[in-house]
């Protein structure tokens, strides 16, 4: 694990609730991985 801990559930709902607000209107069929640079 990059960040040396595991992700907080705060953590991932700040991302869901960026995407509701109009600051992400321009973002488009993104794939957006918040795994804190863990990759399996």
């Amino acid at each position: 694990m990059p960040m040396h801990r595991l992700g907080k559930p705060e953590e991932v709902a700040s991302l869901i609730y960026f995407l509701c607000t109009a600051g992400a209107s321009y973002v488009n069929g993104a794939e957006i991985h918040v795994n804190g640079g863990q990759h399996v």
